[in-house]
């Protein structure tokens, strides 16, 4: 895959780095049906972030490039708040935008999470709202 690298912000280094576009052969080596897909991998910490493949623009990346253990809470959250949207008790926007106020933020999207903290205090806070609804 070839392209220009890009800036994005890395979790594991904290900070704007070049990402380089890659394929899955690369990040998921033991997964053939990944092996196509677009991702951008930070080369200093090797960590990467998946990318809205299935748009016009299939090399956009999902968000920030986060570390396993954020990934791993990330994973957790939509756990807890995609069964609720789903359900048709409130909406994915109006969902989005209660965790956005509770949290202090203008917009809340689960890819912008960036830190093991925050994606910490987003899963409490789907959990309360999860609970609440």
């Amino acid at each position: 895959m070839s392209r220009a690298p890009m800036k994005l912000y890395c979790c594991g280094c904290k900070g704007e780095v070049q990402a380089r576009l890659v394929t899955g052969k690369e990040t998921y080596p033991h997964r053939r049906d990944l092996h196509d897909l677009p991702f951008w991998r930070c080369d200093t910490c090797g960590n990467f972030v998946g990318c809205h493949h299935k748009t016009k623009d299939r090399t956009r990346p999902l968000g920030c490039i986060p570390t396993p253990e954020i990934k791993s809470v990330r994973s957790e959250i939509h756990k807890v708040i995609d069964p609720i949207w789903k359900s048709g008790r409130v909406g994915r926007r109006e969902l989005y935008g209660m965790i956005a106020h509770v949290i202090g933020v203008d917009e809340y999207h689960t890819a912008n999470i960036n830190s093991i903290d925050q994606a910490n205090e987003v899963l409490r806070v789907a959990k309360d709202l999860g609970a609440a609804l």
